[in-house]
C-alpha cells in the first residue's frame, strides 16, 4: 500500500521561505517520478513541480520557476520542495504526488498525499 505523508506547511509572511517534505512508502521510491501540486480555495488543483527518478531532471510551473526548488533523496524515500520569496498567491494546500514516470506524475499521478496547508500573509 502506497503512502505519501507531507509535512512542513505553515504560515509565513510574504517574501519568506518554507520547506515541504514528503515521505513515501509502499513502492520502490527510486523507480517513481515525484511531484508537487497545489490547490487554492475555489480553484482547481495545479501542477507546481516534478522530479525524475534519479533527480537529474526537474520541471516547474512558470508561476514558481526561480523561486521553488524540488529535490529528492532516494535513500530516505523523501521528496522536498523548497519555497523562497513566497507570495500571497502561493497560499494553497500543497499535495505530494507519485507516478511511474515523470511525465505521468505531471499529468495523472497514481497516488496523492493528504496535503499540507501553506499560508502566505501580505
Amino acid at each position: 500500500q502506497v503512502q505519501l505523508v507531507e509535512s512542513g506547511g505553515g504560515l509565513v509572511q510574504a517574501g519568506g521561505s518554507l520547506s515541504l517534505f514528503c515521505v513515501a512508502s509502499g513502492r520502490t521510491f527510486s523507480t517513481t517520478g515525484m511531484g508537487w501540486f497545489r490547490q487554492a480555495p475555489g480553484k482547481e488543483r495545479e501542477f507546481v513541480a516534478a522530479i525524475s527518478r534519479s533527480g537529474g531532471s526537474t520541471y516547474y510551473a512558470d508561476s514558481v520557476k526561480g523561486r521553488f526548488t524540488i529535490a529528492r533523496d532516494n535513500a530516505k524515500n523523501t521528496v522536498y520542495l523548497q519555497m523562497n520569496r513566497l507570495k500571497p498567491e502561493d497560499t494553497a494546500v500543497y499535495y505530494c504526488a507519485q507516478g511511474r514516470t515523470t511525465t505521468q506524475v505531471m499529468s495523472v499521478p497514481d497516488y496523492w498525499g493528504q496535503g499540507t496547508q501553506v499560508t502566505v500573509s501580505s
